[in-house]
């Protein structure tokens, strides 16, 4: 057979798509291994070919062929109960990507002096649905999520970045990212439980300029969340300073906390070009 022809499954051939009319150039088999490495979080380290199966909706068989594929090429490794893990390579090639961000590379002088100065954790974050992305952590002591790290991705609706960054979308942006189920990571004591009691929250964040989270996510932890604006004034990313929440009351948080917090926004938006 020769090759380029529709029958050789390495080439991706248009087709149109009956909800949009529009061609698409997707490779079946690529999406279907980003599917199951998707399926891997902080909370879901390691799980079985069936699970990995129904979790995806692909034929059993496939996704076997799948995973034994992602482990020869070294992005699944196999334990000894048969359970699948993401192996070095995904955070290796993870990192390297995030790293290579000019908005990482830009923050990442400002927001290590802002630990220092504080002596505090400091996360840049963006959002990636109704979750924050976490692109940059500098941790300097010893909080409640301990498990965050570069890549990792919580409930925006429980965070100070995820807040602040979903009271600067517009309504219909934001009634298509959140819904019912962006609430089920909320574990904190304050957390907020609905679409209802998000909006007001996030008409005041929108005001003020900032965020604060207390204990929302978790129990034990506050944090106050900053914007990065770039060239054209557009919120790109938010940064937050997390604090135990038994040595930083509220008010401490503010008063000591969030003008070293705007100070360095506000220099990592000029080195974007922004103001």
């Amino acid at each position: 057979m020769a090759r380029g022809t529709a029958a050789d499954p390495a080439r991706a051939e248009p087709t149109e798509t009956a909800e949009t009319g529009k061609r698409t150039y997707q490779v079946e088999a690529l999406a279907k291994g980003l599917r199951i490495l998707s399926l891997f979080d902080e909370k879901r380290t390691s799980m079985k070919l069936t699970e990995m199966a129904t979790e995806t909706g692909i034929p059993l068989p496939t996704a076997f062929r799948m995973a034994a594929t992602l482990v020869t090429e070294g992005f699944l490794e196999q334990l000894a109960d048969g359970e699948y893990r993401p192996a070095p390579k995904v955070l290796t090639l993870g990192f390297a990507s995030l790293r290579g961000l000019d908005l990482v590379q830009l923050a990442d002088g400002p927001l290590r002096r802002l630990s220092a100065v504080t002596g505090q954790t400091v996360n840049l974050g963006t959002l990636a649905g109704d979750r924050v992305l976490y692109l940059i952590r500098i941790r300097n002591n010893d909080l409640v999520t301990a498990n965050i790290q570069v890549g990792s991705q919580l409930s925006a609706v429980s965070t100070s970045i995820g807040k602040l960054l979903l009271g600067m979308l517009d309504e219909t942006e934001l009634l298509r990212r959140v819904t019912e189920d962006s609430f089920d990571g909320s574990a904190g004591p304050n957390a907020i439980r609905s679409l209802d009691e998000l909006i007001p929250a996030l008409d005041e964040i929108r005001e003020r300029g900032w965020a604060i989270q207390d204990e929302e996510l978790a129990y034990g932890l506050r944090s106050v969340a900053a914007p990065i604006h770039d060239e054209t004034g557009a919120v790109v990313a938010g940064v937050n300073v997390a604090v135990p929440a038994r040595e930083f009351p509220v008010r401490r948080l503010r008063q000591e906390l969030l003008p070293r917090l705007l100070d360095a926004c506000g220099e990592v938006s000029r080195l974007l070009g922004g103001h």
